[in-house]
């Protein structure tokens, strides 16, 4: 950069400062730390910037992205013609001719790439809640076919050693992740009742010694909900398969914010959702993933028409279909499957909708998202970038002992947000709301900022900080 292109930098970023300090008051109290103009200075560097032009916001500062995605400019006009043109004029030949019947898969071959998968794993439909049941369940059932079998199941070490005394499957355990989202909890009570389990819920940190021969599936999350932590995905699932068990891993905190891995680390099974950081939009279908190898294995619990191999036969019996397929389960929901798939355009670096609309009906465009746009690996270099920006302008703004980081410092231990212990935390987010900076609250006192790197800018972050350190302050 040169002496004239830096100095004309540095003066438009000082510009925008002065700006939004002669709109904040109190901000002159903050000049001098030189955060604020820091902050401008990253947001003209940010390779990533003009994409926040793709997303509705207004001045507020959206941290939330964790909980609900930010709206992209291009499904308004999609979810339009989806309605208008697609329902109201072609009506019934849109399965056929909008593509609405390949939509589940055609829409988790984009997906894919976002988590580190190739096309043909994915499949889209359903809620995140209805998703971990199929895997759970179908976890257990391989791990019954490998004992049955005697075998080594798919070659990771799965030792299969036969059915226990009087009958008793010798894998009747599933771990599950005790800091776990609750409905995850739930969802695995109810599979291990079902399938005769006991369930032990253990820590992340507790599944390599906790696993053993009796073990048949782990649920895991790669981010806690609560703390932002990180999980070691590539070690646990590793531990899980050495020791002849199946693993299954909840992304909702991690897919579109930080690279995942699936293929390449060998994981079983996979579910996810797309409202938060794929700003899919409130409700969207989540995700199922079944490794390629494991498809033909994979033994649905919810066998339903749309999984079977032969869906207009209309036959008594159910034959599975081949493939990712036998994770759908009944109609897709289509006006909220195609909001997805439009905001998933963002991915691509244009947003306006035309990818998505162009792609329908053809079942065209498998994985190719990531790969000629934004890619995942920039995303999380960007949110570490935020979210140490964030812990330091949160240090050096915020009263000494108001707060306290659950969040792990340590960049492989953390997720796209950071939580705040905080005393009244509920009332200070209900202030700092107010106040133009929307996070969210988890009982009893955590205070909880996602940052969505698509739209969330440095100047963002540091008047985030400077109205907490604001609010704590009146607050006394």
């Amino acid at each position: 950069m040169s002496d004239l292109t830096e100095t004309k930098t540095t003066t438009q970023a000082q510009a925008k400062v002065n700006e939004r300090f002669d709109r904040d008051a109190g901000g002159a109290e903050y000049l001098s730390s030189g955060l604020a103009l820091e902050a401008a200075k990253l947001d003209e560097a940010d390779e990533l910037a003009g994409l926040r032009d793709r997303f509705v916001l207004d001045d507020a500062v959206y941290l939330d992205g964790n909980s609900l995605g930010a709206l992209p400019t291009a499904v308004p006009g999609r979810v339009d013609d989806v309605v208008r043109r697609q329902w109201g004029s072609l009506r019934i030949r849109s399965w056929d001719e909008s593509g609405w019947w390949t939509a589940p898969e055609r829409i988790g071959d984009r997906i894919a790439p976002l988590v580190g998968a190739a096309p043909g794993q994915i499949v889209v439909g359903d809620s995140t809640s209805v998703n971990i049941f199929k895997a759970v369940v179908a976890a257990v059932r391989m791990a019954d076919e490998d004992a049955r079998e005697g075998g080594d199941g798919v070659g990771d070490g799965r030792d299969g050693d036969g059915g226990g005394a009087g009958g008793r499957p010798v894998r009747d355990e599933i771990l599950v992740d005790a800091t776990t989202f609750p409905t995850d909890g739930y969802i695995a009570e109810s599979a291990a009742r079902m399938t005769g389990r006991t369930l032990r819920p253990v820590t992340p940190a507790e599944v390599p010694d906790a696993l053993g021969p009796r073990t048949a599936a782990v649920l895991l999350n790669h981010v806690d909900y609560r703390t932002g932590r990180l999980h070691d995905l590539p070690s646990l699932t590793a531990a899980i398969h050495e020791a002849g068990a199946y693993a299954v891993w909840d992304l909702c905190h991690s897919a579109g914010a930080l690279p995942v891995g699936l293929d390449e680390h060998g994981v079983d099974l996979a579910v996810g959702c797309t409202y938060k950081y794929l700003n899919g939009g409130p409700g969207s279908p989540a995700y199922l993933y079944v490794r390629r190898d494991l498809q033909p294995r994979f033994d649905s619990p919810l066998p339903g028409w749309n999984s079977h191999t032969d869906p207009f036969g209309m036959r008594p019996s159910f034959e599975p279909a081949g493939g990712a397929l036998r994770g759908r389960v009944g109609t897709p929901d289509i006006l909220s499957m195609l909001a997805l798939e439009a905001a998933l355009d963002v991915w691509d670096g244009g947003g306006d909708g035309s990818r998505a609309q162009s792609q329908a009906g053809t079942g065209t465009g498998a994985g190719v998202g990531a790969e000629a746009g934004v890619t995942v690996e920039a995303v999380r270099a960007k949110s570490l970038a935020l979210t140490d920006f964030f812990l330091r302008c949160v240090a050096a703004y915020v009263p000494e002992g108001r707060v306290e980081c659950l969040t792990p410092v340590a960049h492989a231990e953390r997720g796209s947000q950071v939580a705040l212990r905080c005393d009244d935390a509920g009332d200070v987010m209900k202030r700092l709301i107010q106040q133009g900076v929307v996070g969210d609250f988890r009982h009893p006192d955590v205070l909880r900022f996602g940052f969505t790197p698509l739209y969330v800018g440095f100047a963002d972050v540091e008047r985030a900080a400077r109205v907490l350190a604001e609010t704590l302050r009146s607050a006394g």
